[in-house]
């Protein structure tokens, strides 16, 4: 995909979420357990998400756009919830082309061990594989760790929580390097009325094998609503690196998402 694709593809992401959102505003509001589980990680219910980040400006990189979109699915099976993600990115590679593709499949399966009205706690293994399409878009390498979410619900305006995952390779291309990652997500999000509410949620993502790491923050703002049995939530949250250490880190980005939840 050429690099100015890639560029009006994000820009389009950001103003297909903002017409959608609202053309929502005229739909059926959602309740207010619908409005908490919309944005709930762990809840216990099937779930389709379509996300972007959008990355014009990079450290140490100058004319280029990263832009991944993600692929997620949902559903629970008892008390483990099973989330599957396929990323879509473009990507710069070391020779100046871009490359656009597949990239690798990651399964996150979560035992929800607390499921509370008011907290829920979910732990369990991460495995990802390397399925990206070309040698920019993966890391050519199998990896496996753990993942914990908690997610609190103080109040009906108020829910805050985090995710943490640790991967590391296993197995995979032996011309790889081998991977150490550790990332925590904080969220946090604030209830308007009406579905809208405000938000909160960067990916600190740091590289312990190569010592290379950002720490984004970011505020933005979303729009929960109802059309016959499906929660839409669609949002959109630009986000500033406060902290890097690298080249190719992102410097700016924006978070752009549809995440669908089929109730029954």
């Amino acid at each position: 995909m050429p690099q100015e694709l890639a560029r009006w593809i994000g820009i389009l992401g950001v103003v297909v979420a903002a017409q959608v959102g609202a053309a929502f505003n005229a739909s059926a509001q959602a309740s207010a357990d619908e409005l908490a589980k919309a944005n709930n990680p762990l809840a216990d219910i099937k779930a389709f998400n379509i996300q972007n980040y959008y990355i014009p400006s990079l450290y140490g990189v100058d004319n280029q756009v990263v832009n991944t979109f993600w692929f997620r699915f949902a559903a629970p099976t008892g008390p483990v919830l099973w989330r599957a993600s396929l990323p879509l990115p473009t990507r710069p590679t070391p020779s100046g082309d871009v490359e656009s593709g597949i990239g690798d499949f990651d399964l996150f399966a979560a035992y929800l061990a607390v499921r509370k009205p008011t907290l829920n706690f979910g732990i369990g293994p991460q495995v990802v594989a390397p399925t990206a399409s070309n040698d920019a878009l993966g890391s050519g390498k199998w990896q496996a760790g753990l993942a914990t979410v908690v997610f609190a619900v103080p109040s009906p305006q108020v829910q805050l929580g985090g995710l943490l995952i640790w991967r590391a390779s296993f197995a995979g291309d032996s011309d790889r390097s081998n991977t150490n990652v550790l990332a925590f997500q904080p969220f946090g999000f604030w209830q308007l009325g009406g579905g809208t509410y405000l938000r909160t949620a960067p990916i600190w993502a740091f590289d312990l094998k190569n010592e290379v790491y950002h720490v984004p923050f970011g505020f933005g703002i979303g729009q929960v609503t109802k059309v016959g049995k499906t929660v839409f939530n669609i949002f959109v949250e630009p986000q500033f690196t406060v902290l890097h250490n690298g080249a190719g880190q992102p410097a700016f980005q924006v978070y752009t998402a549809l995440n669908m939840q089929f109730t029954k």
